[in-house]
């Protein structure tokens, strides 16, 4: 989860609302009935987003009419189980949602999501009849898979003629991988005699129908606190993205994983429409390691070790993480949809968290005979409850000083898939470049904005500074950003533009509010916004970098704007500070490095492949006819081979350890073969080098700091 830690006084208030509110409504509640539960929470939540969210909205028609498309759209993203007339029987609730919830009335809910249940028991009765005989795969028809554009079936028989367009698609690309599996074994093995294909489809019909089988039992056996949490989530992700109720099975899964003992792949993943797609792959975990995977691809299907795969479209969130996670040392082989629509096999093996992998970590480079250092820091963190544990801000002011003995010219401070952390460990990295003066803006609500400082008047750095972002650099890591690029500190290069995760939340565990025998979950809503020293606010718009380097995610809708209901990007009055005036040629070397990125046969491919991959998000028409689906995945692969030369970049530089910890590698085999990886995957990165580019190329008004120690 990126989320910024924020130690705060005002907390008490919205505490203060919450124990009002239990008396207000009277909630001594002893022996009652669910619905009584239901509308316990109903109250709690419209209280607490009304009095308590940063920016809360009026519960009106516009509001209802929000509500009611997203909580259809929730229950059948794929619009393959409702029909016409159900949308015609819950439209005359579109208005009156709100009322509704004024009057914790559950009327709308209690239909939409009772009919929900009838229609996925209807299409359990035909589902496996429509896999009892093969497809005709000669047929020229295809499917489309943007379902915003797609209707709801009017009849029963429209309806079962989309399921089937469904079950083939699954059939289709299933069989693909059957076949390619048949060519590799033969390949392997000449004598080996390859299944014809008749027979393969057979297996795979059976297979997928298993497959629905599975599916169907688990979504029989949603009841109704399970469609109660998805409507009171439809309620609190209309006011923002990061405003959620988390249910009691879902709160305790966060503790556990906030805590860090949750064994898994190390990935936050979440629903977007029929699919479990990667959005935050937490630094330190296996999957981060091992790098295969990536933020944005979508999971289809989860093996356990050699195990057939369990299909998991569709697939209800927690059921789909249950499947993903499991004990240290177990093996988990992940089936994914990758952005450029291609399918990949992954093996990962599960493990906890290395917290070590989280920390600051530095390393020297020689460009053209003079020395420059790097410091990756993964995510600000802390440790609130040990005083004495390590934080980003005393690790990153040690990793410097170790720096300054190795006489280095110049730092780059590598943030890329930094998701945030601290609030306090960001300022106080920040007051290790400025001399002193506010950091960032944080504001409640209708006040005035708190002006966060450094008061340290200590630089622990005063020579050339590169800040390297990406799309996935968020909260924490764009205040630090941001900070640097107002106060003329650093150059930032990197991505277009950062994620744009402007807003801050608290965890408020709602049986503290009232008398209530069960567990009523928790609400985690947004209360403050943050802002940049010049007044503008790091939501949405996020950090533009000085310098734009085209990757991957270019021209995808990546970060805070790809969110459903994302608070507006805002500004306000400016913060008083005074510009770091040093470079001699800061927009001469920003320029350079400019021409230098239009000029770059890399960066040019780079370009290219982004919007290859943002044509390939676009394709939503695909194909059921077996030979033009084979062909067009074929050429699709061909294509993504133009630019396999991405992966083969080498910058001919030479990165090595400090020498700090070099008597830790001499003990520490493990941590020397880590060291070994990282080093070896800079010298492999464009990014870096061009960062590296210009640091080499800043120059000081004054050197007086180079002799300093």
């Amino acid at each position: 989860m990126k989320k910024t830690t924020l130690l705060n006084t005002k907390a008490k208030f919205i505490i203060a609302l919450f124990l009002v509110a239990s008396l207000t409504f009277g909630f001594t509640v002893t022996q009652k009935s669910d619905p009584e539960k239901d509308r316990v929470l109903i109250s709690l939540l419209k209280f607490a987003l009304t009095k308590g969210h940063y920016q809360p909205k009026d519960f009106n028609d516009s509001f209802s009419e929000l509500v009611y498309k997203d909580f259809i759209k929730n229950l059948d993203p794929s619009k393959r189980y409702f029909l016409q007339s159900d949308i015609e029987d819950f439209s005359k609730y579109k208005y009156l949602i709100d009322d509704q919830i004024k009057s914790e009335d559950l009327t709308f809910f209690k239909l939409a999501y009772s009919r929900y249940k009838q229609r996925i028991e209807e299409v359990n009765q035909f589902y496996a009849a429509l896999l009892k005989t093969p497809f005709n795969f000669n047929k020229r028809e295809d499917i489309d898979i943007e379902y915003d554009d797609v209707k709801y079936a009017k009849t029963e028989t429209e309806r079962i003629k989309k399921w089937q367009k469904e079950l083939k698609l699954n059939v289709i690309s299933r069989l693909i991988d059957r076949i390619d599996l048949e060519k590799a074994k033969h390949k392997k093995d000449a004598g080996y005699k390859e299944k014809p294909f008749k027979e393969i489809e057979k297996e795979v019909r059976a297979s997928t129908q298993k497959t629905m089988g599975d599916f169907f039992k688990r979504m029989l056996e949603l009841n109704q606190d399970d469609g109660f949490s998805l409507f009171l989530n439809t309620i609190t992700l209309a006011f923002d993205p990061h405003t959620t109720y988390f249910a009691p099975q879902d709160k305790k899964r966060f503790d556990i994983s906030m805590a860090g003992k949750l064994e898994g792949i190390g990935a936050r993943l979440q629903k977007k429409g029929d699919f479990t797609k990667v959005v935050e792959l937490i630094s330190g975990g296996p999957a981060w390691k091992k790098g295969e995977l990536e933020v944005g691809d979508i999971i289809l299907k989860v093996a356990q070790g050699s195990k057939e795969p369990v299909d998991i479209v569709g697939m209800r969130l927690d059921d789909a993480i249950e499947f993903i996670k499991g004990k240290k040392g177990t093996e988990v082989k992940l089936t994914l949809k990758k952005i450029d629509g291609s399918i990949k096999v992954i093996s990962i093996i599960r493990d906890v968290v290395e917290l070590e992998e989280v920390f600051a970590k530095s390393s020297i480079v020689e460009k053209k005979g003079v020395k420059y250092g790097i410091i990756n820091l993964p995510k600000f963190y802390i440790d609130f409850k040990k005083a004495s544990s390590r934080n980003a801000a005393t690790d990153m002011a040690k990793q410097l000083e170790y720096l300054k003995q190795e006489k280095v010219q110049g730092v780059l401070i590598d943030l890329r898939n930094n998701g945030g952390g601290s609030l306090r460990t960001a300022i106080d990295i920040a007051g290790l470049f400025i001399k002193n003066g506010p950091v960032v803006q944080v504001r409640y609500r209708g006040e005035k904005p708190n002006i966060k400082e450094d008061r340290d008047k200590k630089i622990q750095w005063d020579g050339s500074l590169v800040v390297l972002v990406n799309e996935f650099s968020a909260s924490a890591s764009e205040i630090f950003a941001a900070a640097m690029q107002d106060y003329n500190r650093a150059v930032i290069i990197g991505s277009k533009q950062t994620f744009g995760k402007g807003t801050v939340q608290n965890i408020l565990t709602l049986n503290n509010y009232v008398n209530y025998p069960k567990d009523l979950g928790a609400l985690k809503m947004t209360i403050q916004k943050f802002y940049r020293v010049n007044g503008g606010s790091t939501q949405l718009k996020g950090v533009t970098s000085d310098v734009a380097l085209p990757d991957r995610y270019a021209y995808m809708d990546i970060g805070e704007r790809d969110e459903e209901n994302p608070l507006a990007w805002d500004k306000i009055e400016s913060a008083k500070y005074t510009p770091w005036n040093k470079y001699a040629n800061f927009d001469e070397v920003v320029n350079k490095s400019k021409l230098r990125v239009r000029n770059s046969s890399y960066f040019n491919l780079a370009n290219q492949n982004a919007k290859w991959l943002k044509k390939q998000q676009k394709r939503t028409r695909i194909s059921l006819n077996f030979k033009t689906f084979n062909k067009e995945l074929a050429e699709r692969i061909k294509e993504s081979k133009t630019f396999k030369k991405l992966r083969e970049f080498d910058n001919d530089l030479v990165f090595k350890s400090p020498t700090y910890e070099l008597p830790q590698l001499e003990k520490d085999s493990i941590l020397t073969q880590k060291r070994a990886n990282w080093h070896k995957n800079l010298s492999k990165d464009a990014y870096i080098n061009e960062a590296l580019n210009i640091l080499s190329e800043l120059k000081l008004k004054s050197t007086e700091h180079l002799v300093k120690s």
